[in-house]
């Protein structure tokens, strides 16, 4: 939406009267080209550069008060509104829903794409939510309350309603001109789906190949022998997601267990998919909340983030009683524990490796049982290649330190060691994980760090013992 646009909706002529004492928050007796009366907060949060696309609109709005970002939304055009709510975050377009009236949120709901709308529906809590739901139309409203019910995770629950469906028995000229009068209410039509009498889809035409079809064309016979890729309403999103990335679709249709059509799910709520699988990858693997971030209550992340740093703790006393066990062969050559630290952090960081590249394949791509095996297999080569590169330079770099061989000996040895133990279960450690039925990113690195430390320790404080006294 353009500066210009916004600013027909939200200008106002100067106050004719305006009081001394006036609180920022109180009306002033402005108006707009509607004879719009507008708090003096809308006027200035209006007075910005232009905004060519919703996105850079909502940008701009989380940067402004909840107060300005409610007076803004409800005093521009509710389509334009629709757009950019449906480009905030969920807790920014949450909190905007629940400060404007009912019946000014209810008018932009219907404004928005379905799948937007129910995404941002179904973070409201349930008693607002049906408050919202009854200033809807009808069908609006029964439209929106089947999207709910689905698990939100599933294909399902990020599919778009708004799709154009023609029936086999149309030809390409019956077909063409059915899409033009449909066309503007319809979000990003980039196929025609083909459907018999009963709504079960039998073909897809792009819009493209639709046009260039020879005329009088029926369109049974244009999807004659097509094989239709489509996915299970109940398919999880992220295996949606990764589907349709390996075909390049711009859309797939999402069907029911008998084939009838239910929606379709869009490349950009992919992008959407994937951005927020990679997040909540990221955050797992440290052991944080997938959902959580900077505008979370502290209080509600301390509570998230507790138990894993209690698990950790454990872990960690793992370590240190480890090194208890070899406190003897320390105080004899103090210079033992300049080097301990840098076997498990030669080794942290390689399992590290290993297991950012698995849990990214595991996010992107199927694995079965035997290719997943073969990867952490692969992982153990390059564990071992790197591990005698690194092995060596260990050796001499402890040689030259400490004037002894043997030192040098027992820091490449327990260097490759670890290192080999590192890439090994940093491969292990998320399909192990899958196969208990848990996200293989939760909390692997914490699990990867206790397995590197204890046992780089073990093997080199062991290993010293043995050979150095």
């Amino acid at each position: 939406m353009s500066q210009e646009k916004f600013d027909q909706e939200a200008q106002h002529s100067l106050p004719t009267q305006v009081e001394p004492a006036r609180d920022e928050h109180a009306e002033v007796k402005n108006e707009d080209q509607h004879g719009i009366s507008m708090p003096e907060i809308c006027r200035e949060s209006s007075e910005e550069a232009s905004f060519v696309h919703p996105a850079d609109l909502a940008d701009h709005l989380e940067n402004l008060s909840l107060e300005k970002q409610v007076c803004a939304l409800r005093h521009m055009p509710k389509e334009d509104a629709a757009e950019a709510l449906a480009e905030l975050e969920e807790n920014v377009a949450v909190d905007v829903l629940e400060n404007l009236d009912a019946d000014t949120a209810a008018q932009i709901i219907a404004e928005m794409d379905p799948d937007d709308a129910a995404d941002v529906l179904d973070e409201l809590d349930e008693d607002h939510r049906d408050v919202l739901l009854g200033h809807l139309g009808k069908e609006d409203s029964e439209e929106l309350r089947n999207l709910l019910n689905f698990d939100p995770d599933s294909a399902a629950g990020v599919m778009n309603t708004e799709l154009i469906l023609v029936e086999q028995t149309l030809t390409v000229d019956g077909a063409i001109a059915l899409i033009r009068r449909e066309m503007e209410e319809k979000e990003n039509p980039y196929y025609a789906y083909v459907v018999d009498d009963k709504d079960i889809l039998v073909g897809v035409l792009s819009l493209r190949n639709l046009m260039l079809s020879r005329p009088g064309t029926i369109l049974a016979d244009a999807v004659a022998g097509q094989s239709v890729v489509s996915v299970p309403y109940d398919m999880p999103k992220g295996e949606v997601a990764s589907l349709l990335s390996h075909y390049n679709y711009l859309a797939i249709p999402v069907v029911d267990y008998e084939g009838h059509i239910m929606g379709l799910v869009t490349y950009d709520d992919t992008m959407d998919i994937m951005h927020e699988e990679a997040s909540a990858d990221m955050l797992g693997m440290v052991g944080a909340d997938p959902e959580e971030s900077v505008d979370t209550p502290w209080l509600e992340s301390v509570c998230k983030r507790l138990p894993w740093l209690a698990v950790n703790m454990i872990n960690s006393a793992l370590s240190a009683w480890v090194v208890y066990m070899f406190e003897g062969s320390i105080a004899q050559m103090a210079v033992l524990a300049v080097l301990m630290p840098m076997i498990a952090n030669q080794a942290g960081n390689t399992g590290q490796q290993a297991l950012a590249v698995m849990i990214r394949q595991l996010a992107t791509d199927r694995f079965d049982q035997k290719k997943a095996w073969m990867a952490v297999l692969r992982e153990g080569k390059i564990g071992l290649v790197t591990g005698l590169c690194m092995a060596l330079l260990a050796f001499f770099g402890a040689w030259g330190f400490t004037r002894n061989i043997l030192v040098g000996c027992v820091m490449g040895g327990s260097l490759l060691c670890d290192m080999l133990l590192g890439a090994v279960a940093g491969g292990s450690i998320p399909l192990i994980f899958r196969a208990l039925g848990r996200d293989p990113a939760q909390a692997s690195s914490i699990f990867l760090t206790t397995i590197t430390d204890s046992a780089g320790f073990f093997i080199f404080l062991g290993l010293a013992t043995v050979v150095l006294f």
